[in-house]
């Protein structure tokens, strides 16, 4: 039997075989996970088709609301005061530009004209008379110069008389041709007058709308009725309100494509023409114009198109096919290959812009990821690649 001076305590000798066994097993536990990984070295790499990123400038079309136009519109009024004597054309016509549209007459105005031709007729008269005057006064002076030659004949003030009568007939002869000359432009400006009352197209269209019919009373201003409607449809005008943020994409020229919901299935393009160059402040949005010819006819003003708009990005944005991205409950990702290891990389989806599919994240133009990706394959995974071309 073993003893111990001094008090000293025996060794503890049943802590032994406790401590023993847990580091027996940590050893067997780390030597699994040794073998675990490097039987996990040992498999064979998965083998998966990849995609480059691919980073360019995207153009994209929305849709937007436009409304149709005519090229040019009027309402066709009365310049003078009068009554409706005929009509000559009616909604639908067609009519050439200085086409008779309706013929007015007023009494009154041609009772005015012929007074004034009266008034002129009087006043040639008088200023005939006047002339005649003149032609009579300047004969006297000669007669009487000439014959104050010679001496005692005729005295030096029958001369002034006579040379003043001269003077006074010329002044009244020069009257009268100016008050004739006020009273023909009088009666050519009731001639002009009266032309008004042949009211005429001032340009070549279509009447939309007759207002008027024969005995009815018009005039200018607004509190007379407008006679007719008169638009140009041949031609039209395409106005599109195109939001702030895309305003960019509006290019001077450029043809864009609409459709009508009247002539499903087929489409239609038309140039850009006109800018408004300011933003409607209530919708925040600017005015685009573009022209149509519509020499067929098979559109008309009010008609509603849906307007694809060309959207142009100022910098590239990052591409990779639809399937390349993976939507979880939880979140958005691709799968990067990075020297061989699948890694999960978050991203937000954009616009599509044609196969392909606008992402944003921490990726770079060039990355390669995997075409064809779900989250079977974990993040960590080591992979073999196969390089695809499928975006352009």
């Amino acid at each position: 039997m073993q003893s111990y001076r001094n008090g000293a305590k025996p060794p503890p000798h049943r802590w032994i075989p406790t401590i023993l066994p847990a580091r027996t097993m940590n050893a067997r536990r780390l030597v699994f996970i040794s073998a675990v990984y490097v039987l996990s070295m040992a498999e064979p790499a998965q083998t998966v088709d990849v995609v480059k990123v691919v980073s360019k400038k995207v153009e994209r079309k929305i849709e937007l609301p436009g409304e149709f136009l005519p090229y040019q519109s009027v309402v066709v009024r009365a310049k003078v005061t009068g009554f409706v004597n005929k009509v000559n054309v009616d909604r639908g016509s067609i009519v050439k530009e200085g086409q008779l549209l309706a013929i007015l007459e007023a009494p009154e105005l041609t009772a005015q004209r012929l007074e004034a031709e009266a008034k002129v007729q009087s006043i040639e008269s008088q200023r005939a008379e006047a002339e005649a005057k003149v032609v009579s006064a300047e004969s006297t002076y000669q007669k009487l110069k000439g014959a104050s030659a010679t001496p005692g004949v005729v005295s030096g003030n029958d001369l002034v008389i006579v040379q003043k009568a001269v003077d006074a007939a010329q002044a009244q002869a020069h009257a009268f041709e100016e008050s004739a000359r006020a009273a023909r432009s009088s009666v050519q400006a009731l001639k002009d007058m009266e032309g008004y009352l042949k009211v005429t197209a001032p340009f070549h269209g279509i009447i939309t709308e007759r207002n008027v019919h024969p005995g009815a009373l018009v005039g200018p201003g607004a509190s007379s009725p407008a006679m007719f409607q008169l638009e140009q449809n041949l031609r039209l005008r395409l106005v599109v309100a195109v939001p702030e943020v895309d305003v960019s994409g509006i290019e001077r020229g450029a043809r864009v494509s609409f459709t009508v919901p009247a002539y499903p299935g087929e489409s239609f393009t038309a140039p850009i023409a006109r800018v408004a160059h300011s933003m409607d402040i209530k919708t925040r949005s600017m005015a685009v114009e573009l022209d149509l010819n519509n020499s067929s006819g098979r559109l008309a003003p009010g008609m509603y198109p849906n307007v694809l708009w060309p959207v142009r990005q100022a910098k590239a944005a990052l591409l990779v096919p639809d399937s390349s991205i993976v939507t979880t409950t939880e979140r958005t990702f691709v799968i990067r290959v990075h020297d061989g290891i699948a890694e999960w990389v978050n991203v937000s989806r954009g616009p599509a812009a044609g196969d392909l599919v606008e992402i944003n994240g921490p990726l770079r133009e060039g990355d390669l990821v995997v075409e064809r990706a779900s989250d079977e394959l974990r993040a960590g995974t080591r992979v073999n690649i196969q390089l695809t071309s499928k975006p352009s």
